[in-house]
């Protein structure tokens, strides 16, 4: 279902959860605490000087984003307890137990390269910076699952233009935090840390491409990528790095964790794209986490009139 830009929103008819086993194997081969809810506290304090920014702190005054799907959203169960983050084991069970060591405050992300402005900007900064949406977007997983997230943020380019890129900036490359004492289960996991990505400075100016710092109303659980992350939801999910520590503007295109690992399986680009199977499973279809049936996959995730324009005259096989 496409997006709609004036439709209401919904929040009822939530899915059950229920947890489906389809894991990449051969990295399998080579190797709960829940989030405390601070209740009450406004988006004002949390951006103090002297606030910390914990999992599960309430963010008041969003506005809800025309960038949302009117489709039912999946519990918040389901998306914190069903996740890909290496770096927290490589079991999707796992995450939600082994990032409660994640310290996420204080954070800093560094902007630089072929910008302006180069700075570093604390993550109190990063939430005043730009106002607060909740986008209820559609989020599709290389390894055909999909979920329904409210995530909460806003468009990237409010960061970009802060920085200000030079005619030199082509690309923009993402670089997730990495602390091997804090992540030990990593070294399972048979990927180079610290994880990197990257999108083509275009795409990461879409309206679409959203720097988030929040989902359900809350800031994001450790395990979903605390304190801020990207959500890219035309794409599939290991485009979207998690807990980002360096944002870099640069002229040649940067490295992609997966695409370098094994780029016949995971491309650079990574849309979402029914007729470009992955070399060991089919992507024309998807299980929604916590339904039996599958339904069919999208091209870009159901976002292509938002996002199309962006390929024009590429070959979207090639450059999968």
């Amino acid at each position: 279902m496409p997006i709609s830009e004036k439709s209401e929103l919904t929040n009822a008819d939530v899915t059950p959860r229920e947890v489906y086993q389809n894991r990449r194997t051969f990295l399998r081969n080579a190797g709960l605490a829940a989030a405390a809810s601070i209740a009450g506290r406004e988006i004002w304090e949390l951006a103090s000087p002297t606030s910390h920014v914990v999992a599960g702190a309430k963010l008041a005054g969003l506005s809800r984003s025309p960038f949302s799907t009117t489709e039912k959203q999946n519990t918040y169960d389901d998306v914190t307890h069903y996740n890909n983050y290496y770096e927290f084991g490589v079991d999707k069970t796992e995450p939600a137990k082994n990032a409660q060591s994640l310290k996420t405050y204080p954070w800093i992300v560094s902007l630089e390269g072929e910008v302006k402005k180069p700075c570093r900007l604390s993550i109190d900064e990063i939430l005043k910076l730009a106002p607060l949406e909740e986008r209820i977007y559609r989020h599709r997983c290389v390894e055909a699952w999909s979920i329904v997230v409210p995530w909460i943020g806003y468009s990237f380019s409010a960061l970009a233009k802060l920085v200000e890129p030079t005619e030199q900036a082509k690309y923009v490359a993402f670089e997730s935090f990495y602390d091997r004492k804090q992540m030990p289960e990593a070294m399972y996991a048979g990927i180079d840390f610290p994880y990197v990505e990257g999108l083509r400075l275009d795409e990461a100016m879409n309206p679409l491409a959203l720097l988030c710092v929040g989902m359900y109303g809350e800031t994001l659980p450790n395990q979903d990528g605390a304190p801020v992350r990207m959500v890219i939801p035309w794409k599939y999910g290991f485009k979207s790095a998690k807990s980002l520590v360096k944002i870099r503007f640069q002229r040649e295109q940067p490295p992609s964790t997966w695409n370098r690992l094994a780029p016949d399986e995971y491309g650079f680009y990574a849309n979402v794209n029914p007729t470009v199977d992955h070399p060991r499973w089919s992507q024309a279809k998807e299980r929604r986490l916590g339904d039996f049936f599958k339904r069919d996959t999208l091209m870009f995730n159901g976002y292509s009139d938002q996002v199309a324009s962006l390929y024009t005259g590429m070959d979207l096989k090639k450059y999968h």
